[in-house]
């Protein structure tokens, strides 16, 4: 119990310093920091994928680090930064989120990771949260990661969770449409967006193969195949919430076109990017409702099994009755003769009946009557 209280202050007091460390200060302070209070600079280029200015729609610069990338930006000032992080450490979100003003709870979310998707304002930054989605083959499971993007007036920040989506093709495809990418940070967000709800199909065309495969497992009875109906089963409920809360999102994006006065070319690509989603939402939804029906079945296919098997017990039991009834009857009509051979077997001097002269056919007859009674009687029992 103690443990249990224990995680929610860690986290809260985690927040708190998240929130202290993101508001600036109310006076410089007296001394500088000291190198151990700066950020390790060898640390910085592992979590960064990639940096680059770009100024109408061409790439003029690479920078290695963060600090390069500031200084060049504003050398620039109708550039715009496209930086790419996975996984990166809190020195250098929170250099992010002092150099581009980016609001704490955000840089939070994007730091927790393991977020819904959803999309917020925060003043003049987008901040959203996407779920990818890749198929594996080998295992046949949909692995599925996590992106949080930042968009600016002249930057994007994109933190990747996974190893989906690729970005890197996202930013050669982009590089080479100058067109597109001199519109700035919304057509790269428009890009990022295109390149996930892409990367469903491929998870959806898997899906539908696997559950082709699970119809034909039912029927053949397959005893393993409850077990991938219900794994598949919860992965698609993961699914549904990587695609499900996109199409809202998508919504909320075209009803700012006016307000923020979007370029009427983008506009067509999101509605074009909001249709694909809707499709891949309606298809997840097919998918879950396909996977209840199947198990409703398999559960209907298995029971009428058992049921066969109990009954194909209970009809061999009932032969063996049977047959147990003849082997009982057989015994009892044979046991009568034996019966009565014994008692006139047993040569005492004084059996009356040893000196009569009809003894052995009064024997012999009552043998004969006794065994046709008891078969007469076992007959009409149907025991014979």
């Amino acid at each position: 119990m103690s443990e249990r209280r224990a995680r929610p202050d860690a986290k809260n007091s985690r927040k708190s310093a998240w929130r202290r460390a993101l508001t600036p200060p109310t006076a410089p302070p007296a001394e500088p920091p000291t190198p151990a209070e700066s950020p390790a600079p060898e640390a910085e280029p592992e979590s960064i994928v990639q940096a680059a200015l770009y100024r109408d729609g061409i790439r003029v610069s690479t920078p290695a680090t963060l600090a390069e990338t500031y200084r060049e930006l504003h050398e620039q000032p109708s550039g715009m930064a496209w930086i790419g992080l996975a996984r990166p450490t809190e020195n250098q979100l929170l250099s992010l989120a002092s150099e581009f003003d980016l609001h704490p709870l955000a840089v939070e979310d994007a730091m927790e990771a393991h977020q819904r998707p959803k999309l917020e304002r925060y003043g003049e930054t987008l901040f959203v949260v996407l779920r990818a989605a890749r198929y594996l083959d080998a295992p046949e499971e949909v692995d599925f990661g996590e992106l949080h993007v930042f968009v600016g007036p002249d930057f994007v920040i994109t933190v990747r969770h996974g190893a989906a989506p690729d970005l890197s093709a996202v930013r050669h495809r982009m590089e080479g449409s100058p067109d597109l990418l001199k519109l700035g940070p919304e057509a790269v967000l428009y890009a990022i967006l295109d390149a996930v709800v892409d990367g469903y199909a491929p998870v959806v065309a898997g899906v539908q193969n696997d559950i082709d495969e699970i119809e034909t497992e039912v029927f053949r009875g397959d005893p393993e195949v409850s077990r991938r109906i219900y794994e598949l089963s919860r992965e698609m409920v993961e699914f549904q919430r990587a695609t499900r809360p996109l199409v809202g999102m998508l919504h909320a994006l075209m009803a700012g076109f006016a307000k923020y006065r979007t370029d009427e070319e983008l506009q067509r690509y999101l509605r074009d990017v909001a249709d694909h989603v809707t499709h891949t939402s309606e298809r997840v939804d097919g998918f879950r409702q396909a996977l209840a029906d199947i198990l409703t079945v398999n559960a209907t296919l298995v029971t009428q099994q058992q049921n066969a098997e109990m009954r194909a017990l209970a009809e061999a039991g009932f032969e063996q009755n049977e047959e147990i009834k003849k082997i009982s009857s057989w015994a009892a009509i044979l046991f009568a003769p034996t019966l009565v051979g014994t008692i006139y077997g047993m040569n005492f001097e004084d059996m009356p009946e040893l000196g009569w002269s009809f003894g052995y056919p009064f024997a012999i007859g009552l043998m004969g009557v006794v065994c046709v009674s008891l078969y007469v009687i076992f007959k009409r029992r149907d025991w014979l």
